[in-house]
């Protein structure tokens, strides 16, 4: 049988990647190419109603083998982050990796340095996958669609192991934001699902932010500089002032673990017109309310100081902390810690500083908490996967599915 990294190498080489500058669904056609070839995949080891939907959802189902067990759902996202390049992607074999400095690429001096990485001498004696220094990987999230497939081929190729039905999906869009958009929870029929999303070995997820976003006008007043003494409003100087009405220190590069910020994503102006894009993040929901009702009195005390109609302030929340749905059903964490301890991984449960498609789909009515892939700094040149880590990942969700079908 095909080893998960087998099958990821040849995901790899699609691509995938999303466009958060496209509407239509899904952003990019080419995750159809993905989606049809596992299509194919799935039926031809067994998986007869292996289907993908016209917005590039990929769904089927393993029929279990006996009855009155929970139905399992292993989800993954089919496209690529769109911050850096996902075409003509090389993958690169390490084996027996020496802990090192690792070369990308000799002829642009692109080099993944252990003083940079330091948690690479912990991946010594093992294979690792890298990328040639000019593409990502795309192991974000490849990896996970390959630990699922193998998983199921394990399955079908073991049918002593007892289980209930398991459930397959493959979302589109998830870098940006929108892969459950069109997820169906009632055709996919869980009780309870896990994304396989999750980067080093032994990471198991089941918090996440509260996310909201924040779009800001701001107007001025442009006159003729050589006539403007009080009459002129430069939109840009206000909207820098209103910035610095926000916690100076609640911003992503001074909080990590449980504290939340405020990220302003992007400022572009003129006099007449400033735009502000803000996200707000905060794994506590009333710090996170705390942090709404702050930027909405730093736009109202603008408006009070500048006049009314000087700032307009549309907040939209985007997602919340998954927690709340999965602590009524904690068991569905604690069999993957116990199924780590039995495949010799050491359970890390740490709370996701984003957020991911079962932050949503556990508000839709379908927990779904998050477990590691075994691949690292996603999302550029230096993306990386460990083969031995992708096994133990198949391995843990055997487990699992052992677990429920005692």
């Amino acid at each position: 049988m095909e080893r998960a990294y087998e099958k990821f190498l040849r995901y790899s080489v699609v691509n995938t990647k999303s466009d958060d500058n496209s509407e239509s669904i899904p952003s990019t056609k080419s995750q159809f190419d993905l989606a049809n070839i596992l299509v194919d995949e799935l039926k031809s080891i067994g998986i007869e109603d292996a289907h993908v939907d016209d917005n590039c959802y990929v769904m089927g189902t393993l029929k279990g083998n006996v009855e009155n067990k929970p139905v399992i759902g292993l989800i993954a996202h089919l496209d690529t982050s769109p911050d850096f390049s996902g075409k003509n992607v090389k993958p690169n074999i390490i084996e027996d990796y020496d802990g090192n400095d690792i070369v990308l690429n000799e002829e642009l001096d692109i080099v993944m340095k252990v003083s940079d990485f330091p948690y690479l001498k912990d991946y010594e004696g093992q294979t690792l996958i890298t990328t040639d220094g000019t593409t990502l990987l795309g192991a974000d999230n490849k990896a996970g669609i390959a630990e699922i497939i193998t998983v199921i081929e394990y399955l079908i190729n073991n049918p002593e192991i007892k289980r209930g039905d398991i459930k397959i999906a493959f979302t589109p869009d998830e870098e940006i934001g929108r892969g459950a958009d069109k997820f169906d929870v009632d055709k996919f029929g869980a009780d309870f699902a896990y994304t396989i999303d999750g980067g080093f070995i032994g990471e198991i997820e089941y918090e996440n932010f509260n996310a909201a976003s924040a779009s800001i006008k701001v107007h001025g007043v442009n006159i003729h500089p050589g006539s403007a003494k009080l009459k002129m409003k430069n939109s840009i100087l206000i909207g820098m002032e209103l910035n610095r009405l926000l916690p100076e220190f609640q911003v992503p590069q001074y909080t990590e673990g449980y504290e939340g910020f405020f990220l302003l994503d992007e400022f572009t102006g003129t006099v007449e017109l400033t735009k502000m894009e803000y996200i707000i993040r905060d794994h506590d929901m009333e710090k996170f309310l705390s942090k709404k009702v702050l930027i909405e009195k730093a736009c109202q005390f603008i408006n009070d100081k500048y006049g009314p109609g000087t700032v307009e302030l549309v907040l939209t929340d985007s997602y919340f902390n998954m927690k709340e749905k999965i602590v009524p059903v904690i068991h569905i964490v604690d069999s993957v810690v116990k199924a780590m301890a039995t495949v010799g991984v050491k359970p890390i449960i740490k709370p996701i500083r984003g957020g991911t498609d079962g932050a949503r789909l556990s508000y839709m009515g379908l927990p779904t908490p998050n477990i590691f892939t075994g691949g690292f700094n996603f999302h550029g040149k230096f993306e990386t996967l460990c083969v031995e880590h992708m096994d133990k990942a198949v391995e843990t969700i055997v487990e699992v599915i052992k677990s429920y079908g005692k």
